[in-house]
């Protein structure tokens, strides 16, 4: 295999003796074994009274086992009327006290400290949630969660409601947890009552910092003096009008800081949300500066941000930025980072998709894009192949301490070493082989989950790299960290002793040179082209086949592209960056998660774009936190001409003919047209498989299966697939 399709050898923490981020912390009253704090992050994993389920349980104690030094549940409501999520966690009655004490006792069984950050919503919440109406400091209604009126608390119920946090600090104390932080960001109520925006009382509540020291004081009392407390703050607001980074920083330095132990830097609110949770497209770290101010202040400085690297944090920790970093993403795709960065072992990274902020709305327990199991920790493990879970400290099959050489392998072998290898619970890798046909998301994962219960594993790829439709949207500008997650499987099936064959295709001849006592068919689809007249036009292309090839040479002048241009996209593994290119005029018809993510890269690299689509937004499968920057960029670029709720009904060169309703209209159309128009399961393969006939089947995952639509979707397809082959493998022995 050619150099360029292997991962990068891991640029990693040397040892926790001699990082930065390995050394221990103190915290008033409390040693943190390490820098890594796993932050609050809701989760939908509660009752919808708010009490605590064996589902939480078993994923914080995850965490806890991962290496964290600090495990914070969540942000929990103090008060009913402060419930932002149907099944958030709340601290608001003493029927909630055994809970707490559960997941404490499961964090301190890991080695970690138990943390929980004590919240009400404010504004944020929706009636239709808590049942009851919100309730602020001023009746400024929040647009992002619905608009609803807002009750202005008169000025005794605001003492009510420090009281409201007094009782949750004192639960959280009965129930052993050893840390508090109060949620002072985000737009909650604390922020709302700072904030000149939220804040517009006449009161003595109009001084901004007067909620806010009530809280921490009467916090401070009731938590005792064996709990450390702190405070979570955003750097800025991110609005207009509201606090500014120089504004929130001359605030907290005049805050009760005597009766903190820590600080937690992080920024934005409801309206800003790019800021609290933030996309792809951002640079790793990026409030490190905002935090380094607050270290003049004399306590223990945190920062959250987009910290989903070893290198990131420590280079945050090392050079002062802060003292440890929050991570919420970056433990929610794998909980071993904090083990894994101070032992120089590979992760699994998080790709900020942003897939879990955005099901937070829906009620739903919140998935991982990349990590099927996050949130399943609860499910019995007799249900899992074997190899998931495993304890981080279990030593590798492999390393990549020895890349392929430069020259490319013959037929896209992947070098491994030989010999047989004993599988995690002892079998021979030889009683049961596999081969696994399609080297995209499903694939993969299908074959790492199979070499990790010991099956002796094989893919093939009919292209020369690996990662499929996921490596065609690593090109685009939105999605920059995909390849990091391709590296990191190129890694795991290397470790794992896996053969992956690039540039194989599979026919009946090669399938015939295969004893497989298993096939995994997850051969992927391919573009679906409308039937309308034109649709087979030359410079009609479907999204997915330009973004592996781009245009066809002999097409360039005749889609508008400049002599010499050069393209902006990173190219897919194993691709020229050459093979991109942009042209100065671009029809994407069809506006899904693909056809939207296609023409912001192309309007991005300067082309005028017309998008056309039948859907009645853009994108609408996906959620607003993953499209947070692409929508606002589209719709605010003046050479974007968005047609929704419209549909092509004919092509000719040069013009299209669009109809929206009742009204049909002949565009200019000069440059290719890009169809997105969803997948085809591409099974062909499957009748030549069957005969075969393999004694443990034929299974189809993914997009061959017409099961896919998702990275999470295609994971879970290969979790289910590995656990049926190793039920039937089980049984044959």
């Amino acid at each position: 295999m050619a150099q360029e399709n292997v991962p990068e050898a891991p640029a990693t923490v040397a040892s926790a003796r001699e990082s930065a981020v390995g050394r221990p912390l103190r915290a008033g009253p409390v040693l943190l074994r390490n820098r890594f704090v796993a932050a609050p992050m809701e989760r939908n994993y509660c009752a919808p009274d708010g009490t605590v389920t064996d589902r939480y349980t078993a994923y914080l104690a995850r965490r806890a086992r991962g290496g964290a030094a600090l495990v914070f549940a969540e942000a929990a409501y103090v008060r009913a009327d402060g419930k932002g999520r149907a099944r958030q966690l709340g601290v608001d009655a003493d029927i909630q006290i055994s809970g707490l004490a559960r997941l404490a006792a499961a964090v301190h069984d890991g080695g970690a400290l138990f943390g929980v950050e004590l919240n009400h919503g404010g504004r944020t919440v929706q009636s239709a949630v808590s049942g009851l109406p919100p309730v602020a400091p001023s009746p400024v209604p929040c647009p992002t969660t619905g608009g609803e009126p807002v009750r202005e608390l008169p000025t005794a119920e605001v003492y009510e409601l420090v009281e409201c946090y007094a009782e949750g600090a004192r639960r959280c104390r009965e129930a052993g947890v050893d840390v508090l932080s109060i949620h002072g960001a985000h737009g909650y109520l604390v922020h709302q009552f700072l904030s000149p925006a939220r804040n517009l009382r006449t009161d003595e509540f109009a001084d901004p910092l007067r909620f806010l020291d009530l809280v921490i004081e009467a916090v401070r009392e009731r938590a005792g003096p064996g709990m450390a407390v702190g405070l979570r703050l955003s750097a800025h607001e991110g609005i207009e009008g509201g606090l500014t980074a120089g504004h929130t920083y001359e605030l907290i330095s005049q805050t009760r800081l005597d009766l903190l132990d820590f600080l937690d830097v992080s920024a934005g609110s409801y309206e800003a949300g790019q800021w609290t949770i933030q996309p792809a497209e951002w640079q790793h770290g990026l409030l490190a500066p905002y935090a380094e101010r607050y270290g003049a202040l004399g306590l223990p400085v945190g920062v959250a941000g987009r910290i989903s690297t070893p290198e990131t944090a420590e280079e945050i920790v090392a050079t002062g930025q802060a003292d440890f970093v929050s991570l919420a993403r970056a433990l929610h795709a794998d909980p071993d980072f904090p083990h894994h960065a101070l032992t120089g072992r590979p992760y699994r990274p998080c790709i900020a998709c942003n897939l879990c902020i955005d099901r937070l709305g829906t009620g739903e327990p919140i998935p991982c894009a990349v990590n099927a199991r996050a949130g399943r920790e609860h499910l019995s493990v007799a249900a899992e192949p074997q190899g998931l879970g495993m304890p981080p400290d279990r030593e590798p099959h492999g390393l990549l301490d020895a890349l392929p050489p430069a020259d490319p392998a013959p037929a896209g072998l992947r070098p491994h070493a030989g010999g047989e290898r004993p599988g995690p619970a002892g079998v021979p890798m030889a009683r049961v082989a596999v081969l696994v046909i399609g080297a995209g998301p499903a694939g993969l994962e299908a074959a790492r989950l199979l070499a990790e219960q010991g099956r002796r594993v094989q893919v093939l790829e009919r292209e020369e790299h690996i990662g499929g439709r996921l490596a065609l949207a690593a090109r685009l500008r939105a999605y920059p960290e995909h390849h990091r997650l391709l590296r990191w499987y190129a890694g795991e099936l290397d470790r794992l002793g896996v053969r992956v064959r690039t540039g194989t295709t599979a026919t009946g001849e090669e399938l015939a040179r295969h004893e497989a006592d298993a096939i995994v068919l997850a051969t992927g689809g391919t573009g679906h082209l409308p039937d309308v007249p034109g649709a087979r036009l030359p410079h009609v292309l479907d999204v997915h086949d330009w973004l592996a090839h781009g245009l066809d040479a002999r097409d360039r002048l005749a889609h508008g592209l400049t002599p010499g241009h050069r393209p902006t996209a990173r190219p897919a593994p194993g691709r020229p960056a050459s093979s991109l290119e942009v042209p100065r005029f671009c029809v994407v018809w069809g506006a899904d998660r693909e056809g939207v993510a296609v023409a912001d890269h192309l309007a991005a690299a300067g082309a005028e774009v017309l998008l056309v689509g039948s859907q009645e937004s853009l994108a609408p499968e996906i959620g607003r936190r993953a499209k947070i920057l692409m929508v606002p960029r589209l719709t605010g670029n003046p050479k974007v001409r968005i047609l929704l709720g419209s549909t092509v009904s004919a092509i000719e060169p040069g013009r299209l003919l669009v109809r929206t309703g009742d009204r049909a209209e002949w565009l200019p159309a000069p440059g290719p047209l890009l169809v997105s128009h969803g997948v085809v399961p591409r099974a062909d393969l499957l009748a030549a498989c069957e005969e075969r006939r393999p004694r443990l089947g034929v299974h189809v995952i993914g997009d061959a299966g017409g099961r896919g639509g998702s990275l999470h979707g295609c994971l879970l397809g290969a979790e289910e697939v590995a656990c049926s082959i190793a039920r039937a493998g089980d049984q044959h022995w």
